[in-house]
């Protein structure tokens, strides 16, 4: 399947940047301005991958039901996870814009990798869940964005990953067929939204697979740096 390789599509979060420390300074900036406690970083890494909705209501869910807030949520019964998540959204775009990159670091191997992809002049398009602002200011304060003709986000279309959605409509943004478009991730979604829509799929060992061995995910091919890609395209 990884022998007429035309496009390339390439997560973000897990897969090219290492991106916990932005989301958990973002994340407990927002608890903060909430009147709740911190976040822990392993629930974080367990969260990360479905998008921004999904990981600030899960976090918001377990933070009100620690011991040390349930006397709170049961002194105001409005205090719910819907009642604050619109606040919660607006005080969490607000700090991870702020932050955006300042604690993230591009994994070793990541662009020797892109660098390689460009020089055999393979179309690709960066597809993730988080939102679309989120990532292309992510993408520029790594210096990454000039590899992708396409940046696709979490809002850019009706649905997120494991929805294959995503990656027919980046397929057709690249003008490629999906069995020829190698879907690059980190990740569960990344394997069973590739699987759904055709395409192949190779995952990286190191990222964010919500505390679950990646090995498990059904993929092509796994790699320990992106820059072993020469290793299964050549």
């Amino acid at each position: 399947m990884l022998a007429d390789i035309r496009a390339v599509i390439v997560d973000l979060d897990g897969t090219m940047v290492d991106t916990l420390g932005d989301f958990e300074v973002a994340l407990n900036r927002t608890m903060a301005d909430l009147d709740l406690p911190p976040v822990d970083r392993a629930a974080v890494e367990r969260t990360v991958g479905k998008g921004s909705e999904h990981l600030i209501r899960t976090l918001l869910g377990q933070q009100l039901a620690r011991t040390d807030v349930k006397g709170v949520g049961q002194a105001c019964p409005a205090l719910t996870v819907d009642a604050l998540y619109e606040r919660a959204w607006q005080r969490y775009q607000h700090h991870y814009l702020s932050i955006n990159g300042q604690f993230a670091d591009v994994y070793p191997g990541v662009e020797s990798g892109l660098r390689w992809l460009k020089g055999r002049g393979m179309p690709m398009a960066c597809l993730t869940n988080k939102p679309l602002a989120f990532a292309q200011g992510l993408l520029a304060a790594k210096g990454l964005e000039g590899y992708f003709s396409r940046v696709f986000g979490g809002d850019s279309f009706e649905r997120k990953k494991p929805d294959p959605l995503p990656l027919l409509r980046t397929c057709e943004a690249l003008s490629s067929e999906p069995a020829r478009t190698l879907m690059l991730g980190d990740s569960l979604n990344d394997a069973q939204a590739a699987r759904a829509a055709g395409c192949p799929v190779v995952l990286v060992t190191y990222g964010y697979n919500h505390g679950q061995p990646v090995q498990q995910a059904g993929a092509d091919a796994y790699l320990d740096r992106l820059d072993g890609l020469d290793g299964l395209l050549a």
